[in-house]
């Protein structure tokens, strides 16, 4: 029997307010409005991004709210005006979006969409401003547009990438986020050449995708620095072939690298968000063509401060949202990669968790206890795989549910 057009109702880990475990609910999810789609989700990942807007510390607490950002589903029907998806595709739910329309989306160099760019002081869709959640009549909050830890989320058109029917969702889900924002800021921004030098700063999830590309591109050398040395071995899967902790040094790092490389290497990218990083990043990059990109997200009271010299010896300084990738127009072709085995993904993955024990993932994420990890529950389950970061972990996770109306 067709659920289009109706209310459907099904399970969903529910925050109902700051840093207290997320509760499994049965929500209401509202039928898809005008450019919206309504997705059953059977992989979503858990970011720092969504812990970090749970635990509600240094911005605006909404609650309650239905979190997660990075996941893999199947269109369940779609609203009034949406043309180019229908029952039964295969999708991805990105955190920013593409309508196709405005200067940034129709310019070839930016992918930072006017009307979908991330909002996360949004709980409504941009349609009315209104939730599709409910729990007994009471609107529940979305986030990022995307709210992935429910069976069922409405999502609009324009932040939904239609991908390939055969890719295995609960490996290409990874690119709703993390993974395609380390990446593309290597091949799409820093554009190493093949055979040049690359210097990694975090080697966590994002890092790691970053490292990732840069062993796509060829590179010769990819220097991977962190102060946590117990990532460096894990580092090596992904093309990190040197390692330079801080910590053992008695000068600025960027000075080591510069003495290692004989002048600096030729492209820097930054994962961390750490303010002396990003310095040490574009300070360790080669004169008159080193490019050096952040990625990285600083605290709002940061000042990025380096001597202008640095400039005007040609060296630049590049930044980058979300690998520069138009989630519409781009990251079918990034799942393509992985189906030719151009890009790899599965070596990510490690662990799982029921969703039942969704706050479980949480624990382990904070605890830096692996790198992926995953677990079968019943009809509702949630793989989740978990990331460290420089600073902090990336969890992701997937789910399986039956359809419920």
């Amino acid at each position: 029997m067709t659920t289009a057009g109706q209310v459907i109702r099904c399970k969903a880990a529910v925050a109902w307010e700051s840093g207290k475990p997320l509760s499994i609910e049965e929500v209401e999810v509202a039928p898809p409005q005008k450019n919206e789609v309504r997705i059953k989700i059977l992989f979503t990942s858990l970011c720092h991004t969504d812990v970090y807007f749970w635990d509600a510390k240094g911005q605006n607490p909404m609650f309650p709210r239905i979190l997660g950002h990075e996941a893999g589903g199947i269109v369940e029907s779609v609203g009034e005006g949406v043309t180019d998806l229908e029952p039964g595709d295969h999708v991805l739910p990105i955190f920013t979006g593409e309508c196709k329309e405005c200067a940034h989306c129709l310019s070839e160099e930016s992918n930072m969409c006017d009307l979908l760019r991330i909002n996360t002081d949004r709980g409504g869709m941009i349609h009315d401003g209104k939730s599709r959640f409910s729990i007994n009549g009471k609107p529940i909050y979305h986030f990022l547009g995307t709210s992935t830890f429910s069976e069922y989320t409405v999502v609009h058109v324009g932040q939904v990438a239609k991908i390939n029917p055969e890719a295995p969702l609960d490996k290409v889900c990874v690119l709703s986020c993390g993974m395609s924002t380390g990446f593309g800021a290597t091949v799409n921004v820093a554009k190493p050449k093949k055979g040049q030098s690359v210097a990694i700063f975090g080697l966590g999830a994002v890092g790691l995708a970053a490292a990732e590309g840069a062993r796509v591109s060829g590179a010769s050398r990819i220097i991977g620095v962190d102060l946590n040395p117990s990532r460096f071995e894990q580092a090596k899967k992904f093309g990190v072939t040197e390692f330079v902790n801080p910590k053992d040094h008695d000068k600025p790092v960027q000075e080591v690298i510069v003495e290692m490389t004989g002048g600096g290497v030729d492209r820097s990218v930054e994962c961390t968000g750490s303010i002396q990083a990003m310095i040490s990043a574009f300070e360790c990059v080669h004169d008159g063509w080193g490019v050096a990109v952040l990625v990285g997200v600083p605290n709002k009271d940061d000042a990025f401060k380096t001597h202008p010299v640095n400039l005007l010896n040609e060296r630049t300084l590049k930044g980058t949202f979300f690998g520069n990738y138009k989630p519409r127009t781009d990251i079918p072709a990034v799942v393509e990669k992985y189906m030719n085995k151009e890009l790899e993904l599965d070596k990510f993955i490690t662990h799982s968790v029921p969703f039942s024990e969704i706050n479980k993932a949480f624990e382990l994420m904070l605890a830096g206890e692996g790198l992926r990890f995953a677990t079968e529950g019943s009809s509702f389950f949630i793989q989740t795989c978990v990331v460290l970061l420089f600073l902090t972990l990336v969890c992701a996770a997937a789910n399986r549910s039956s359809n419920r109306s």
